[in-house]
């Protein structure tokens, strides 16, 4: 019997150990340590370089607020000195409009000097017999007359109600009213309608304002078209109680039923 030489491979020892991990490990921690560093100290460089070039923006002076009462100016000391009186005027500049020779003594002149202005000379006891009949009159009293009546009074209009949507909530404590069975009795049956023997019923959305004056319409719904006008003109030619808020009146929307029917 012959017998087979089994060799086994024995594998070699690894040379990569638990002391080449270590060793790894502390060479990239030694590594990572001073790249931490170095980014540190470039941040830290980073801000001192900003702070700085902030700090010299800073120091620019800012112009001086001036205020209000900088502007006025201060009231000036009266001087002791007296003002030189301002001299007088030119000969030449003086008209003579003979105003002086009116009441006073009469200077002869030639006929042919005589204006109209001193063709109405009056002399000394013409004036006082003129005083003497009609009295003192006051030249500086303004003349009589009623300021009011020159103003013209400005009447200005109420502006106009805003009317809100239709489908707009409002919240009331009582609607708009109305006499249904009147307003029914107010409604012109169309001719073309009747003709045709149309009947149906619309619905018309009025808006009443806090008079209860009816100021908008819109058709709600309606069985013909041939309809919405007649309906309509009833609506708008009725009165409501208007709707009630806090005790108060107010504008509001309600909705109005309007029947046709052939008799």
């Amino acid at each position: 019997m012959s017998t087979n030489n089994i060799v086994a491979a024995i594998p070699t020892k690894s040379t990569y150990g638990a002391v080449e991990i270590k060793e790894f490990i502390r060479k990239n921690t030694w590594r990572s340590f001073i790249i931490t560093i170095i980014a540190v100290i470039l941040l830290l460089i980073i801000n001192i370089v900003l702070a700085l070039t902030s700090t010299g923006s800073d120091n620019v002076i800012a112009p001086p607020v001036i205020s209000k009462f900088d502007l006025i100016q201060a009231p000036q000391e009266e001087s002791g000195e007296i003002d030189e009186a301002a001299p007088p005027p030119d000969a030449q500049q003086i008209v003579n409009y003979g105003m002086e020779a009116r009441a006073g003594t009469p200077v002869p002149i030639p006929d042919a000097d005589i204006t109209q202005d001193l063709a109405e000379f009056a002399e000394v006891k013409d004036l006082e017999r003129a005083l003497r009949e009609t009295g003192t009159v006051d030249i500086t009293q303004a003349p009589d007359f009623n300021i009011e009546d020159l103003k013209q009074e400005k009447i200005v209009a109420p502006p106009p109600e805003v009317i809100p949507r239709s489908d707009e909530f409002i919240p009331v404590e009582k609607e708009p009213g109305v006499d249904l069975a009147e307003l029914q009795k107010r409604v012109v049956y169309p001719d073309m309608a009747r003709q045709l023997g149309i009947e149906g019923r619309v619905v018309i959305r009025v808006y009443v304002d806090k008079t209860g004056k009816p100021l908008r319409t819109e058709v709600l719904s309606t069985d013909s078209d041939m309809l919405n006008k007649a309906a309509i003109d009833a609506i708008m030619k009725t009165t409501f109680t208007p709707a009630i808020q806090n005790k108060q009146a107010i504008g509001c929307w309600v909705s109005i039923p309007i029947s046709f029917k052939l008799r």
